[in-house]
Parts: C-alpha cells; structure tokens; sequence
C-alpha cells in the first residue's frame, strides 16, 4: 500500500495545506482504533497552530473510544519516556514555524514502522464510535526532568554555558537541567510566541549561539531543535561541533563496542572508530532506522551528522537534552575543542539535484561505483534520491575540499545529463 501522508518522520505539512485540523482528527481516530483504544499521551512543541491541532487530535482519539492524556508542551523524547498504549506528539520538529505535524510512539517509546503507520493510514476514514474522554495532566514537564537529571546527572559547577532552545519545547526547560546541576547557563531562543520557533536559532541556525558563546567568553554553547529530538554544540571558538563529532567524543568517553550511523556520517568519524576498534553499522538517512539498528545489534550509541544523538542506556529515543548531557559529562576538565580534535573531518560537499525521474541509471550506479573504488579510503561519492523531493542528493567526500568539490560537481553533473 502507497503511503499518502506519512513521511520519513511522522505526518507533516503546511498548516491548513497538507495539514488540516480534519487530518490530525482523523488521525487520532485512526492511530486510537490501530492501538486497541487505550490510553493515549499527547504532547506538543510552540508553534501557535499547536493548540487547535492538539484539540482536534484529542478529540478524534475520544471520538474513537480511547483516553487522551494531553500534557502541553513537551519535548518529543519526553512524549517517546511517558508514552501510555500510545504516545502522539504534534511537532514538525526543525521546520518553520507554518509547519506541523503528528509523530507516533508506540508503548513502549518507539517510532512506528512503516508497515504500522500504512495500517493506521488504512483506518483513516473510519467512522467514530464515540465513548472516549480527554483528561489534561500539568506535572509531565517534572516527570521528565527528574528523569533526565537523576539519571544522567553530572556535576557542572563552574561550566559557563550557552542554551540555544529555539523558542520551542525546550525553552524553560533545559536552562533549568543544567542550572539545577550547577553550571552558569545563558538562555538565548527562550521565549516562544507561537511564531518564532527554530527562526534565526536553535540547532538549524548556530550563528546566534556562536555570537553569544565568542561574545560572553562561554565555555561552549548547546542548540536544539523546536521539539528537542536534535542537538548540536558551539566549542569555545565559535565553532560548530556537529552529531559526527559528538557521537566520535561519546564513543571513546563512554567505551562502546559500536555505533549506529547512517550513510551521511563523515567518513573521519568511521576512521577514528576504526583506530579504536569500535565497530559501526551504517544505516538509511533516518533517526528511526539508526534506532532499529541499534536495538538489532545490541548498541546504546547512534546519531547523525544533522544532531540527531541517541543513548540508549536510561532512555528509548534519541533526547536533545540527554546528549548534551553526556558532553558536557566528557570534558573532564578539558574544552571541547580539545575533546573533539581527535576526529579530522574530511571536507564534504553537497549538492541537491533537481530531476524529472529520481530512478538512478545504470550509467550513473556504474559511475560512482568506479569513483568509489578508485578513492578507496581516500573518499567517496553518495549518490541518493530524495524521499519527499524531486531530487537527487548528491555527496562527495575527499582529503582536500577542492576535490570534494570536483568529485561532487562531475557526479551531479551526469545526474543532470541523466535524469534532469
């Protein structure tokens, strides 16, 4: 069965475009006849359309028979801790702030798959049956921090800190984690108005956590995204510290036999796992497919370049908050730039490829597959069709940026002539 609505990360949209309130109401119908009509936690970020969608999903879950425990904002990972039958939270995460959408956690916090979520687009038109009821909860923000903080505490007296929450569901929050732990924190992205989410900060924009850290003389600097699922640092320079680095610094802090990456990680990274005999299993773009990686193999560890960091020992889902945790946790004394030049990058370069058929060509699979074995470990050329645009991404990985550069050019280049 084709899937209609939902994508790589739930269902999302343009809010009264390809998101209508009748959409989510149907969906909370749907999801609550899928789940057996239990109980069913919602949560949601900042964004002003959050309100009136949280309603509409309420209201199709009781219109199903089922219970709405509807909690407010929340960050997605604290929805994915406190899920009941289900879990349910209206986000559309790092997008802007006319966008949202409807993510789903299963009982015991993990994402759907997609056979599960083409079972609930199956439903979606079911009539209501009636007999549910909606209850609102004010203590799920507590419940979480006290999770967070008793479980991955760690003493942070004298740390100067930036914290970038995007003006979305982290802000109050995370200032207050790292306060109560000890450290000096400056909240920059902190006061949501419905509108401003994930606009000009958090971990989609770092030049304002950058100026705040050089500015101020910070030690370092932490950016979530607007519903706190992704988190990127700032070291002391100004320089950004991506998910690569981060998950590099945790492995060898932490001592884990391996990583969950998916194919966008910079090949630095596998190289300094392979100095340190750390295995890495390499996925699909996608939180969630890092995430069944991990559970298949046994892990706790896994990201992606674009902040995505999960840990799994204490917790279900990747948390923007924990992983920022575990950093500071592995300075022991040191700044983070000293923490992370253990791993030397290799430049990359990207472009996004606008075609009319994104089925590659054998020309194009024989191609990269000649660059590739001709580079070795010198590099490489990723070449992947987008999963809800018509492009083709193209990455090229080299020692030198020019060459980056030069491998990417003439692989897009015959993905033009090709598919274009």
């Amino acid at each position: 069965m084709a899937r209609r609505y939902f994508g790589t990360d739930g269902v999302r949209g343009v809010v009264g475009k390809e998101l209508t309130v009748d959409l989510v109401e149907r969906l909370g119908r749907a999801a609550t006849a899928w789940s057996g009509r239990g109980r069913i936690f919602v949560g949601r970020d900042t964004r002003a359309s959050g309100p009136a969608l949280e309603d509409a999903l309420a209201r199709g879950i009781a219109s199903a028979g089922g219970n709405a425990v509807v909690a407010g904002v929340l960050p997605t990972p604290a929805v994915a801790l406190l899920t009941l039958d289900l879990g349910c939270v209206i986000t559309a995460s790092h997008n802007p702030p006319e966008y949202n959408g409807v993510k789903f956690f299963d009982r015991d916090g993990q994402k759907l798959s997609d056979t599960q979520e083409e079972e609930i687009e199956a439903l979606l038109d079911e009539p209501p049956t009636g007999g549910g009821q909606i209850d609102e909860v004010g203590v799920a923000t507590d419940s979480y921090l006290e999770h967070v903080v008793e479980r991955f505490a760690t003493d942070l007296t004298g740390l100067k800190i930036g914290v970038d929450c995007a003006n979305g569901a982290y802000s109050g929050l995370a200032p207050q984690a790292f306060t109560q732990l000890g450290a000096a924190v400056t909240a920059i992205g902190n006061e949501p108005d419905g509108m401003n989410i994930n606009v000009g900060c958090g971990a989609t924009d770092l030049r304002a956590l950058q100026r705040t850290v050089t500015e101020l003389g910070l030690d370092l600097g932490v950016a979530f995204d607007g519903d706190g699922d992704r988190m990127l640092a700032v070291d002391g320079n100004g320089d950004v510290v991506d998910g690569d680095q981060i998950v590099g610094v945790l492995a060898l802090d932490r001592g884990v036999e391996l990583v969950a990456v998916t194919v966008m990680a910079n090949m630095g990274l596998r190289r300094l796992m392979a100095e340190n005999g750390i295995r890495v299993v390499t996925t699909d773009v996608g939180d969630r497919y890092v995430l069944e990686a991990l559970r298949r193999e046994g892990g706790i560890l896994g990201g992606e370049q674009s902040g995505h960091l999960i840990w799994l020992d204490g917790h279900v889902t990747g948390d923007g908050l924990v992983a920022a945790l575990l950093l500071c946790a592995a300075l022991h004394g040191r700044t983070l730039a000293e923490l992370t030049s253990v791993l030397t990058r290799f430049p990359q370069t990207k472009e996004n490829v606008a075609v009319a058929n994104r089925q590659l060509t054998p020309a194009i699979e024989e191609e990269v597959a000649r660059v590739n074995a001709e580079l070795g470990d010198r590099g490489r050329v990723l070449v992947r069709p987008s999963g809800t645009e018509p492009v083709i991404r193209v990455l090229a990985e080299a020692e030198t940026a020019q060459e980056a550069k030069n491998l990417c050019g003439r692989i897009a280049a015959l993905v033009r002539r090709e598919l274009g």
